[in-house]
């Protein structure tokens, strides 16, 4: 007996819809029963940005400074940015980020030099507003930037998730329809996808080495 030497399985929208309504003890019977499904998975996804940290949606981009300019603005895919660095003559500085207080308590914001500082002001269209103002046009910020998972256009389209998060999908799918069609497998549903969730998260996380020091700037011997 000879295993299948084949890694690449992989569901499209219509396969999970299908799999969804079976879990609900449900079929598909008309064009509507696709329509509100794909939406309700749409809506799903979006939810998936409001849980945390989706590692596969990061991606590292960049923006080309100009001098005096403090505004720039980012894609509408952006939800959140992690880290900036500006690059300076092959050399990264790190950018700390500051809250919306305190980028607006800055008494003078056309003081010019390396920045140092950014705030993400995360509108429908995220302003990355940075400080002080760049002193040439030369530098480049990169950022690691937390983007939108791709929609669920058509029903031949695969998903833009790693297979470690099929099981999630299927499971965050069937309660989302249960939700409409079959509320007697609602908390049965719910209870299988957030333990589908947890284990996919647990998983996603990211396994560097994190070390914590004591300050002891208000220590007193004696």
């Amino acid at each position: 007996m000879t295993t299948s030497s084949s890694t690449d399985f992989e569901l499209a929208v219509d396969d999970y819809i299908e799999e969804a309504f079976e879990r609900c003890g449900l079929e598909i019977r008309t064009g509507y029963d696709l329509k509100t499904a794909k939406r309700s998975l749409n809506i799903m996804l979006a939810e998936w940005a409001n849980r945390g940290l989706n590692q596969w949606t990061i991606e590292q981009r960049t923006q080309a400074l100009t001098a005096d300019d403090v505004d720039y603005t980012l894609g509408t895919d952006v939800i959140d940015v992690l880290s900036v660095v500006v690059r300076r003559s092959g050399t990264d500085f790190n950018m700390s980020r500051i809250s919306r207080d305190t980028y607006l308590s800055i008494p003078t914001k056309t003081t010019t030099g390396r920045p140092t500082q950014y705030f993400l002001d995360r509108q429908i269209t995220p302003n990355l507003k940075i400080w002080p103002a760049p002193e040439n046009s030369t530098d480049v910020i990169h950022y690691d930037a937390l983007t939108r998972i791709q929609d669920a256009d058509t029903m031949q389209n695969t998903l833009e998730i790693p297979f470690r998060f099929y099981p999630c999908l299927a499971a965050g799918l069937a309660y989302y329809i249960a939700l409409k069609r079959a509320p007697e497998r609602i908390q049965l549903l719910k209870t299988s996808y957030e333990e589908e969730f947890d284990r996919a998260m647990a998983e996603d996380r990211d396994r560097s080495s994190f070390t914590i020091t004591p300050s002891l700037d208000y220590y007193k011997v004696g």
